[in-house]
C-alpha cells in the first residue's frame, strides 16, 4: 500500500514524498483511515513503528478547514515528556508546511510568555506536558471547551511518570464531543481502564504483540561477576566493560548509553570523556536550553555517544542510531522496551548490549517475562577483560589513575546509599546525619584494629573500687588507649592493681 492509498489531501502527500517517504508502516496504514472517518482509536504499537505520523497526518486533513480563536485550540495533544513534545511539533512542521496551520508548545523549561503570546493569538494545534498544560489553564489564559481532537500519546509511560491523574482533570475540561486518540506501546490493565473510560467505541488498532522488542534489534546481555563490597566497585567495572565494549562495534556510528540515575549519568559521561570518546550528558535536572542543544548537536553527529536517564527513552526519534547500552538493567520491564526501540527504525538494522550485575537479576527476569524471550548472553571473555575488570581487588598504591579522578563523585554517592550490614537496629531511632557520617568512616577503618572497644572484664561477686587515675594501665592513660594491644590486652591489665602495704 502506498500513501496515495489513505485518503490524504494532494498538499499532504506532498510534503511526506518531499520527506522521503513512500509507504506506510503498519500502524500508519491501519490508523490513518480511521481517525479521517472521525472514530475513537485505541492504538498499541512498540516504539519506533511510527505511531506519531499515524495521528499527526489524518489531524493536519481535518485542521485543514475552520480557524482558531484567542486562547481556544481546536486540538490537543499530551505527551509525557518535553523531548517528545518538541518532536511531534518538529513533525507538523515537516508534514504541514503546505498548510496554514497555526501550532503552540507548552512544555516546561522555557519562556511561559512567549508560550503565552501564541496561544493569545489562537493555535489549531496544542502540544503539552501535562503539568505545563494545567499551570496555564489555572492561571486563566487557555479554555478548552473547543477542543475537537485529543491525542493522549505514549499512555503507559504517562502511567509511570504518574501524569495520569492530571490527564484525567484535563479530559474533564474538555468537550464531550470529541475525536479521541490514545495510542501505548504497552496495554496494562490501568491503560485498559483509562480506554473505556475515556474512549467512544474506539476502533483497537494493534500491529505487534504488546511489549515486543523488533526483529532488527540485535540483543546481548553481559553478566557480570560481583565486584565486591567496595564502594562504586561494580560502577567501576560496568564503565571498564563499557568502554571495551564501544571500541570493539566497529559498525557504530553513534550511540545511546542510558543509566537508571542521573548522577551516574554525569560520571559515565565524564568517564568517556576522559577516555576520549565524543560524549554528551541528556537527564532531566539540566536545564531545558541545554537539553534541546544537546539534542540538536546529537543529531546532527556533532557527539557520537549520548549518555542519558529514561527521560530520553521515548523523547528521541533519530532513525539512524545504531546502538543503545543499557549500563544499567532498567527496573521497570517496560523500559527495557523503550530504550533499545531508539535504535533499528524504519526498517534499519541495530544493536542493543546490556550490562547486569548480579544484583541485578530480578530486573532482568521481568523483562524477559514482558517480551517473552530471553536476551542472548554474550560470552565476556570475547571482550578481552582483565581479571581485575571483573573482580577488583583492593588498591594499595597510592596514585589514581584519571578513570578513578572521574569516578570519585560515583563512589561517593554509592557510599552513602550502600545498605547497612551486620547492623543491629536500635530500639530508638538514630540521627540521619549521624549514623551516615558513621557509616562512611566505617570502610576508612576497616583494616585497622579497634581503638575504643574495651573487652569486657570478667564478672566478679566482689564490688570494684573506685577507679583513679592511671588504674588499669601500667602507662597511666586511658583504658585501653595503647593502640599496640587494640582487642587483645592481657586480661591482667584489665584488672584493678591493688598494692598492699607492707
Amino acid at each position: 500500500m502506498k500513501f496515495t492509498d489513505l485518503g490524504l489531501s494532494d498538499e499532504l502527500l506532498r510534503a511526506v514524498h518531499e520527506a522521503g517517504y513512500e509507504e506506510p508502516t503498519p500502524i500508519q496504514e491501519s490508523a490513518i483511515p480511521v481517525v479521517l472517518m472521525g472514530r475513537d482509536v485505541l492504538g498499541c504499537a512498540q516504539t519506533g513503528t511510527g505511531k506519531t505520523a499515524s495521528f499527526t497526518l489524518p489531524m493536519i486533513d481535518i485542521l485543514a478547514q475552520g480557524r482558531a480563536k484567542a486562547r481556544m485550540p481546536r486540538s490537543l495533544i499530551l505527551e509525557p515528556t518535553r523531548e517528545l513534545a518538541a518532536q511531534v511539533a518538529d513533525n507538523f512542521e515537516v508534514y504541514g508546511k503546505y498548510h496554514k496551520l497555526s501550532k503552540a508548545l507548552l512544555i516546561g523549561g522555557s519562556s511561559m510568555e512567549e508560550q503565552l503570546k501564541v496561544l493569545n493569538r489562537g493555535v489549531d494545534v496544542l502540544i503539552a506536558t501535562p503539568g505545563r498544560l494545567l499551570d496555564v489553564f489555572e492561571r486563566g489564559h487557555l479554555l478548552m471547551t473547543d477542543v475537537k481532537v485529543l491525542v493522549i500519546d505514549e499512555a503507559d509511560r504517562m502511567l509511570d511518570m504518574g501524569f495520569i491523574p492530571d490527564v484525567e482533570k484535563i479530559v474533564s475540561l474538555l468537550s464531550p464531543m470529541r475525536t479521541t486518540l490514545l495510542f501505548s506501546a504497552t496495554m496494562p490493565k490501568e491503560i485498559r481502564r483509562l480506554a473505556d473510560k475515556f474512549l467512544s467505541n474506539p476502533k483497537e488498532i494493534s500491529v505487534s504483540a504488546p511489549a515486543s522488542t523488533a526483529d532488527t534489534i540485535t540483543q546481548g546481555l553481559i553478566k557480570l561477576k560481583s565486584a565486591g563490597r567496595a564502594p562504586g566497585a561494580a560502577q567501576k567495572v560496568k564503565r571498564d566493560v563499557l568502554r571495551k565494549l564501544i571500541n570493539k562495534q566497529t559498525e557504530l556510528t553513534n550511540a545511546l548509553v542510558f543509566c537508571n540515575r542521573k548522577r551516574d549519568v554525569d560520571v559515565v559521561y565524564r568517564s568517556l570523556e576522559k577516555h576520549g570518546f565524543s560524549a554528551a550528558r541528556l537527564h532531566g535536572d539540566m536545564v531545558q536550553s541545554v537539553r534541546m542543544d544537546t539534542l540538536d548537536k546529537f543529531k546532527k553527529n556533532e557527539v557520537t555517544i549520548l549518555v542519558c536517564s529514561d527521560v530520553a527513552a521515548r523523547g528521541l526519534d533519530i532513525s539512524t542510531v545504531s546502538h543503545v547500552f543499557n549500563f544499567d538493567v532498567p527496573t521497570h520491564a517496560e523500559d527495557y522496551v523503550h530504550r533499545i526501540g531508539r535504535t533499528g527504525r524504519a526498517g534499519r538494522k541495530g544493536a542493543a548490549f546490556t550490562l547486569m550485575m548480579p544484583d541485578e537479576k530480578k530486573y532482568l527476569d521481568g523483562i524477559e517475562r514482558l517480551i517473552g524471550k530471553p536476551i542472548p548472553p554474550m560470552d565476556a571473555d570475547g571482550l578481552n577483560l582483565d581479571k581485575s575488570d571483573e573482580q577488583p581487588t583492593e588498591q594499595t598504591d597510592e596514585k589514581k589513575s584519571a578513570d578513578q579522578a572521574a569516578d570519585a563523585p560515583a563512589e561517593k554517592a554509592d557510599a552513602e546509599e550502600k545498605p547497612k550490614r551486620g547492623r543491629r537496629r536500635s530500639a530508638k531511632p538514630k540521627d540521619d546525619a549521624a549514623s551516615d557520617a558513621k557509616d562512611e568512616s566505617k570502610s576508612d577503618a576497616k583494616a585497622e584494629p579497634k581503638q575504643d572497644e574495651k573487652k569486657p572484664a570478667r564478672k566478679s561477686s566482689r564490688k570494684p573500687a573506685e577507679k583513679k587515675p592511671g588504674a588499669g594501665n601500667l602507662s597511666g592513660t586511658k583504658d585501653n588507649d595503647d593502640p599496640t594491644w587494640g582487642e587483645h590486652m592481657p586480661a591482667f591489665l584489665t584488672k584493678e592493681v591493688v598494692f598492699s602495704k607492707s
